[in-house]
């Protein structure tokens, strides 16, 4: 062997690829196929492929590729942030983050559909929920959502379907985030809302559906919002406010004031800024309105047994069932996050809490005084944790400031802001008044302002309320104790650590250490997002070098970064389409087409455009209905605005009429845009742009190996054709005026910060990067050897219901279940539980066709466990043959009883299969057995006793 050879520079495409390829030749043969470009030719239409290298560099080994992106984080200047605005520098439990963040039991989970097997997180969640409730005063609180601009947008939405008030507009109070209303703005936008701005008396001077208030103000004051919230309930509006959730440890709650909902982001609670995500917003409200909340809400049921369990509750308000009729369009959230902020409730309590809180208040105090007692002028006399600051020296006093270390907020010419915070010190605190006055405060100093300062939160806006009352708050404040709680819930949850996660549209594949690695570094998570751009070399070279990663793998010409979500990349889509077609006059054009296999977020999403959704057929083999297509295009020609695609289709097939059906769209004037949902199957092979697509959405989550998380977070960022380049979303308070976005100026924000969730950016960078072009490609090619070799396997036992002209399935695969519901009686919820006896997540159900099961296996899992896999479900095809023969009855079967919990094993045991069939059914099982913590969990039970907040801690 060569000296280079044996550097092997591409060992992670190894790493990452599950069957070796001994087992690839194995597998070919079995599908009967004879090498991967013949399986690729057979599966991917020839008009569309990519016949060329990707323009990428070849792959560089895992420790290299950390070190080159050490280089570019290296760029990045940390400077002890004072800006606020929303983002704080705070304290990561250590406990929290080496067991939650940096644990694959928790980042590499599903979102938990699949209950029985997802109590950890559910019971996580949770807490979260009762925190929020706890804080805001309010009864109910969702399970996260995205940021708080976006959580701000979708408190207007939902302020509309319940307000009584005819009129289409919103007030929005002058204090709220500039961020938050950069978003607002373009929401309302497309709603048909008119948004007014105004000082915060102004809410009951108008006929308004509802209003948002900021509770502190962006400058920092703190004001009795209370006869604002009164004035405009009495004409019926809804009441929405902004709060930062450290300030409620010791302000009124918004429920206190008279709030019918409250918004906001839980970042300061242990989650670092990282250049502005990824951050769990929470989303408060009250009880009446818990059918059109959005977003997910976990709350308390049953077991089989009567056992306390936790589930997602009202699913039926989601968009995968309610589709354009949807309270939101929101699929993934941001559940590693929001797992994180409530656990730093329970390992610090109330007690620690509000001891932070003060901490941060007592420091601003001191620092106002000290202001003050040196002639200078604070602004406000009423604060939080920011005090202004008019001086004619601001400049100077900001340079000093940054030469010092420290970021401040410009406000004005003459005005500076500064932001305290958990990080904060005595020494910056002392540091911070001599550069504003030039005193040296040493500790002596210090003591002597402390004693002669007041507290500057008004005595009527003091919190007298109680908070974090329940025992999960008060029972972990030892590390010890704490560690072990959290191994406790990690232990109920099923995840990618324990065995495959097979769900089809999921891509659940490996997210590997080094990817993960470069999150936690402090180059990218101590960045303030509104940090100065000198300061933030290194976020801007990863952007723009992933960026052309994106670009060379998609095709398109301009990448925008900033959607947080795949959701919020279909809205930044359809959003650039919308302001392409007013820029040419036809902001007429207002109908989308979108085939009925389409996944449910995009019906959701044109409605929030406030589209008309009309529905295309699909034929018998799960395609496009073409005919349907072309005349539904020419019927509605003169207002055609675009085609929602998902390719290859949701159906798990390569469409052979694609180009032909992109170019009947352009032909009657409308865009393209393409679901990147199943972007894995493309890549190196074929390209959204070559393909006819105008804009496409890339689920870095998913493709490019973000972890899910727990159901969030994701990043959605989009890839756009030349003409709509222009019209993707900028940034009110950090506008981006290099690269692509250059030609976007003054384009409103779909996220409050100006790269999303950017410090999770380097995961995909590190898998691009560590991957190569070859590596790429082949990644694409085993995601579709893989699938189809479970197709194969699976097909003797299972119908599988769509398949290619050449009977291929692209990287999933569709199973039908109903000619066995018909004949047994069992059906694919059965299936599911019954998966989980034997160690695995269920594939997707009853979706995009119900009485179905489709599953991706992706390129990750390796021959073995995809053998595993079949055998799980050959072995319950033969269960479910005994039901079929009489052997078991309907009623007294493995699969009907699934899951079997722990608590199963002991008692007396009197149905018709062995406690061995129920626990152990195969070899394998013995040697990597998974206990679902709880029986089959009672959904309609948790729907008609809906709580969402946390039990006594005995009913667990």
């Amino acid at each position: 062997m060569t000296l280079s050879t044996l550097f092997n520079r591409d060992e992670f495409v190894a790493r990452h690829i599950g069957p070796n390829s001994a087992d690839q030749a194995a597998m070919l043969s079995e599908i009967g196929a004879t090498s991967l470009d013949d399986l690729v030719g057979q599966t991917i239409p020839a008009d569309i492929r990519f016949n060329q290298a990707l323009n990428l560099p070849d792959a560089l080994p895992e420790h290299e590729a950390l070190a080159k992106l050490k280089a570019i984080a290296s760029k990045n200047i940390i400077k002890k942030s004072f800006i606020g605005l929303g983002y704080y520098p705070n304290l990561t439990p250590g406990v929290i983050l080496r067991n939650v963040l940096e644990n694959p039991g928790w980042y590499t989970a599903y979102t938990p559909y699949q209950a029985e097997i997802a109590q950890g997180r559910l019971e996580a969640l949770l807490n979260y929920q009762q925190m929020v409730i706890d804080f805001t005063g309010l009864e109910l609180a969702n399970a996260s959502l995205l940021d708080e601009a976006t959580a701000a947008a979708e408190a207007m939405a939902m302020a509309r379907r319940v307000s009584k008030v005819k009129a289409d507009v919103f007030f929005v109070d002058a204090q709220v985030l500039p961020q938050t209303l950069d978003v607002v703005r373009t929401r309302a936008k497309y709603f048909g809302f008119e948004v007014v701005v105004g000082a915060a008396d102004q809410a009951g001077a108008g006929d308004y559906f509802g209003a948002l208030f900021q509770y502190p103000g962006a400058d920092g004051v703190v004001a009795d919002l209370s006869g604002p919230i009164a004035a405009l309930k009495a004409k019926g509006g809804v009441a929405i406010v902004a709060a930062d959730l450290l300030s409620l440890a010791v302000l009124k709650s918004p429920a206190e004031l008279g709030a019918d909902v409250a918004v906001g982001n839980t970042q300061r609670f242990g989650v670092p800024m990282g250049f502005g995500g990824p951050h769990a917003a929470y989303f408060a409200f009250k009880d009446d309105m818990k059918r059109s909340a959005p977003g997910r809400i976990i709350g308390v049921s049953i077991d089989a047994k009567g056992k306390t369990a936790l589930r997602m509750a009202l699913q039926t308000r989601e968009q995968h069932i309610r589709r354009e009729k949807a309270n939101s369009n929101i699929c993934t959230s941001q559940v590693l996050l929001a797992n994180m902020a409530g656990m730093y409730a329970v390992y610090h309590g109330p007690a620690g809490v509000k001891r932070i809180a003060q901490r941060v208040h007592r420091l601003a105090a001191l620092f106002a005084a000290g202001i003050t007692k040196a002639g200078g002028k604070v602004v406000h006399s009423a604060f939080f944790d920011t005090v202004q600051v008019e001086t004619s020296k601001a400049a100077a006093i900001y340079a000093a400031a940054q030469d010092a270390g420290y970021n401040l907020r410009q406000v004005s010419d003459t005005v500076l802001g500064v932001a305290f915070h958990e990080a904060a010190s005595q020494e910056d605190l002392a540091t911070l008044l001599k550069l504003f006055t030039g005193t040296v405060y040493e500790d002596a100093d210090l003591a002597v302002l402390d004693a002669a300062a007041s507290d500057a939160i008004p005595a009527e806006l003091v919190r007298t309320s109680a908070y974090l009352t329940h025992p999960v708050f008060n029972s972990y404040h030892t590390e010890h104790e704490m560690l072990r709680y959290l191994k406790r819930l990690e232990n109920r949850d099923l995840a990618l650590n324990h065995s495959m996660i097979s769900l089809g549209s999921c891509t659940m594949k490996l997210n590997a250490t080094s990817e993960m690695i470069p999150v936690t570094w402090p180059e990218f998570g101590n960045i303030h997002p509104f940090a100065p751009s000198e300061q933030t070399e290194g976020y801007q070279i990863l952007v723009d070098t992933l960026a052309d990663q994106l670009k060379a793998i998609t095709g398109f010409d301009a990448i925008c970064m900033q959607p947080n979500s795949g959701a919020q990349g279909e809205y930044a889509g359809l959003l650039a389409i919308s302001r392409y077609h007013e820029s040419r006059g036809d902001a007429h054009r207002n109908i989308c087409l979108i085939p009925k296999s389409a996944h449910g977020t995009n019906p959701a999403t044109a409605q929030m455009m406030n589209m008309q959704v009309v529905v295309v057929d699909c034929d018998e083999s799960g395609n496009v209905d073409v005919a349907d297509l072309k005349a539904k295009a020419e019927l509605y020609k003169d207002n055609l605005a675009a085609l929602m695609l998902t390719y290859p289709s949701t159906h798990g097939v390569f469409e052979a009429a694609v180009k032909e059906i992109c170019a009947t769209i352009h032909q009657f004037g409308g865009q393209v845009y393409m679901d990147g949902a199943n972007l894995n199957a493309q890549v190196g092979l074929t390209r959204p742009a070559d393909i006819g697509a105008d804009v496409s959405h890339m689920n870095l989550h998913k493709t490019f190996c973000i972890p899910h998380g727990g159901g969030g977070p994701g990043m959605g960022p989009i890839g756009l054709a030349a003409h709509l380049a222009p019209f993707m979303a900028n940034h009110v308070v950090a506008p981006i005026t290099v690269g692509d976005a250059s030609v976007a100026q003054g384009q409103g924000a779909v996220s409050a910060a100006q790269f999303g969730s950017a410090s999770i950016l380097p995961i995909s960078w590190m898998y691009i990067t560590m991957m190569g072009a070859a590596g790429m490609k082949n990644a694409t090619e085993i995601a579709l050897l893989n699938a189809n070799y479970v197709a194969k396997k699976l097909g003797a036992h299972y119908p599988v219901l769509y398949s290619g002209a050449n009977g291929r399935v692209a990287h999933e695969c569709i199973i039908d279940i109903r000619p066995l519901k018909a004949a047994s009686g069992i059906t694919e919820v059965d299936i599911a539980k019954r998966l989980m006896d034997y160690g695995f997540h269920a594939p997707t159900m009853s979706f995009p066709v119900a009485g179905t099961l489709m599953i991706e296996p992706t390129e990750s899992e390796a021959k073995p466990e995809l053998d595993r896999f079949i055998a799980a479900m050959v072995s319950i095809r033969n269960e479910i043959a005994k039901v079929e023969a009489g052997e078991w009855t309907l009623e007294d079967n493995p699969l009907k009883n699934a899951p079997h919990s722990k608590g199963d094993i002991a008692g007396e045991w009197n149905r018709a299969y062995s406690r061995d069939t129920a626990f152990f059914p195969l070899p394998y099982v013995l040697d990597n057995k998974f206990w679902p913590s709880v029986n089959r969990i009672d959904d309609v039970y948790g729907d008609r006793n809906l709580i969402c907040s946390c039990p006594s801690m005995d009913e667990y």
